[in-house]
């Protein structure tokens, strides 16, 4: 067995380690990332009854803080943010700026990307059931960030926002959480043959 097959078993690195180490990977990564996150934005589904859409971009944040670690998932994240509030029309269908009341959750994802991509380090993406709980925690930050702004930009009481910021969304959630379940284990373990 080669030693590049036997280092990713390691604790301590993500998959984006695997990859040559320089500082243009790691700015390739971090665009890479934020583009991702983007172009997962653009599949958006209203909900009645509810300013924020179904979107990818919950899974591709998430993906992202895992696959590339806390400090490039947390950049990647930040520079969506950024060129996004600065007019690039990559926020959930198209949109940019941050005026939109689903803007809390986009806040919450930079958060979540970073704990998650932390978790990884520690070998939390390595197995399903790991995964699972990186990928529900990742989630709750999101919301936890996301539903408190939802409320305050919007003028909704509390329940209300649950409501319409949380509740119908759980199904989808659980079906993300599932995917990359299945996903990021199944990478380790090819990577490790």
């Amino acid at each position: 067995m080669s030693t590049a097959a036997a280092a990713p078993a390691r604790t301590g690195q993500v998959l984006a380690d695997l990859l040559p180490a320089s500082r243009v990977r790691d700015a390739a990564l971090v665009l890479g990332g934020a583009a991702l996150t983007g172009l997962a934005a653009q599949i958006s589904v209203p909900v009645p009854g509810s300013p924020v859409p179904v979107t990818g971009q919950t899974f591709a944040a998430l993906l992202v803080g895992t696959a590339l670690g806390a400090g490039r998932g947390f950049l990647s994240l930040v520079l969506y943010a950024l060129a996004g509030m600065a007019g690039v029309p990559w926020f959930a269908g198209g949109t940019s700026g941050a005026a939109a009341p689903s803007f809390g959750y986009i806040l919450g994802m930079i958060l979540a990307s970073a704990v998650v991509g932390a978790l990884a380090r520690r070998g939390a993406d390595r197995s399903v059931l790991r995964t699972a709980g990186t990928m529900v925690l990742g989630e709750v930050i999101i919301y936890a960030v996301g539903v408190p702004y939802l409320a305050l930009a919007t003028g909704m009481s509390a329940t209300a926002a649950i409501a319409a910021g949380l509740t119908p969304f759980l199904i989808g959630d659980a079906l993300k959480a599932a995917l990359a379940m299945g996903a990021l284990p199944t990478a380790w373990k090819l990577i490790e043959r």
